[in-house]
């Protein structure tokens, strides 16, 4: 090897960086970081639990493994839609907890370069837009890039723990 020859050395956060995988609720198309993203599976039974807030909609069993499963439409408040085969959950990994993520639909992995990725607008006091982590331009369209980790606070994480 000569002096001017340089090995490139990439570890999975290089070649997830820049990825997310897009998905839709209601007219809003989202994204979330794939780096987060263990699988994405079709809908699936749910089994209920007492006393859970009413976007967590129970625990599935998937491969031998428990995890609870949250209604991202209901955690933004929007009506409950009834699912149909566009339906995906979303597994992603939250605090060392696999958590299922209930979409209406998966649209994609799209690569969104660090420039199109903006600050949410501060709009001042009544909106809430604490599950925004930043919102990326892709040609003509807006993606609203979810922040996984705000998507359960420590006290939720805590009683999702106590359930599996």
């Amino acid at each position: 090897m000569g002096d001017n020859e340089q090995i490139e050395v990439f570890d999975e956060e290089d070649t997830q960086k820049g990825k997310f995988l897009t998905f839709t609720i209601g007219k809003e198309s989202y994204g979330i970081e794939i780096r987060y993203v263990t699988e994405i599976i079709g809908i699936q039974p749910v089994a209920e639990i007492p006393e859970l807030p009413n976007y967590i909609m129970g625990i599935i069993n998937l491969r031998g493994k428990i995890i609870p499963v949250m209604d991202v439409r209901l955690r933004f408040k929007k009506d409950f839609k009834v699912y149909n085969d566009r339906t995906c959950i979303i597994v992603v990994e939250i605090e060392d907890i696999s958590v299922g993520l209930i979409v209406d639909n998966v649209s994609e992995v799209t690569n969104i370069p660090e420039e199109n990725l903006v600050s949410p607008p501060d709009v001042g006091s009544g909106f809430n837009n604490r599950y925004i982590k930043c919102i990326g331009k892709v040609g003509n369209e807006v993606k609203l890039i979810l922040d996984c980790n705000k998507l359960l606070n420590e006290d939720e994480i805590g009683n999702l723990s106590a359930v599996i």
